[in-house]
């Protein structure tokens, strides 16, 4: 068995094509333009990256774009300064802060600090709390996004068995919550789970995010399960040479060792291209959200849960 291949890339050009319609009749129909505001705080090289990528999209699909970049050393009153007349501003309907940030400012103060209407990255303790309950919330991109794909890809999840290996706050755990509120039946894996691979091998849905290099083998696997992996991870690649400082070449891998489960599973995401550009896809989906909530309008439908 060769597993189908989960086209995340294309199916967030999908979403994106969505998010850009209805941003058009937002336009037009109510003289209202979705606005995101991004705060980069130093320059981490992998968060410009990102802010750059998040900016570009943003315009792409007709939303307004602002982007904050504030000193390596900023102080942390004059961050959320900041984020109060970020909360207190009506043309922002989505606030996001780009983590990590510098390590002398308080990462969950900050993000308390946002209007949890605002907060379209779901970080919030309020929205934390609000998805646990089953409630209206704002949901984290990464863990909205591959609850997309297995919806496209298996139209109902009711009755499945889902293993989410990992449990961390930004992702196993929301994707646990969204996975059982979509009625499948939800264990959560990590470090000190007994079994491991007798755990993750029962279940109909297999998501990855735990962060460690093609941890996921194929005899971890059921035969046809889904596989959704959200690892990406730098490793050292020699077989593509040198660098032309003298250092190896890198590859991009998940969480799974792809060609092991593509031969069990029946279907997976590929690293890169699969659960990668969802993730942006769905900031943009909760920008749209939050804006159409804050002005009492209908939610998009198909990109909220």
């Amino acid at each position: 068995m060769t597993a189908q291949i989960i086209d995340g890339k294309a199916f967030a050009a999908t979403v994106r094509g969505q998010v850009a319609d209805h941003v058009a009749r937002l336009k037009s129909d109510h003289g209202i333009t979705p606005g995101l505001a991004v705060v980069l705080v130093g320059e981490d090289p992998a968060s410009q990256v990102y802010v750059r990528s998040k900016g570009k999209m943003t315009v792409e699909v007709g939303m307004t774009s602002y982007e904050h970049k504030l000193d390596v050393d900023t102080d942390e009153a004059d961050l959320l300064a900041l984020i109060d007349r970020l909360n207190a501003d009506p043309a922002v309907h989505g606030i996001l802060v780009q983590l990590p940030l510098p390590g002398h400012l308080d990462e969950a103060l900050v993000i308390n600090a946002i209007d949890p209407a605002k907060d379209v990255d779901g970080f919030h303790i309020s929205n934390v709390g609000l998805l646990a309950t089953g409630q209206k919330a704002m949901v984290p991109c990464t863990p909205l996004g591959c609850l997309m794909m297995l919806r496209e890809h298996h139209g109902s999840l009711s009755g499945m068995t889902a293993v989410v290996v990992g449990r961390s706050n930004i992702v196993g755990k929301p994707m646990a919550q969204l996975l059982l509120g979509d009625s499948c039946t939800v264990t959560i894996a990590h470090s000190r789970t007994k079994d491991i691979q007798e755990v993750t091998r029962r279940a109909d849905i297999v998501v990855a995010a735990v962060g460690r290099p093609e941890m996921v083998t194929g005899d971890w696997i059921k035969p046809g399960a889904t596989v959704i992996d959200v690892g990406i991870n730098r490793i050292d690649a020699p077989e593509k040479g040198t660098n032309a400082d003298g250092s190896v070449k890198t590859r991009l891998v998940g969480d799974c060792h792809f060609d092991s489960c593509a031969e069990v599973a029946g279907a997976i995401t590929p690293v890169p291209g699969g659960v990668g550009p969802m993730t942006i896809a769905c900031l943009l989906a909760n920008t749209l959200t939050a804006c159409c909530r804050a002005n009492g309008l209908a939610e998009p439908e198909g990109l909220t849960v």
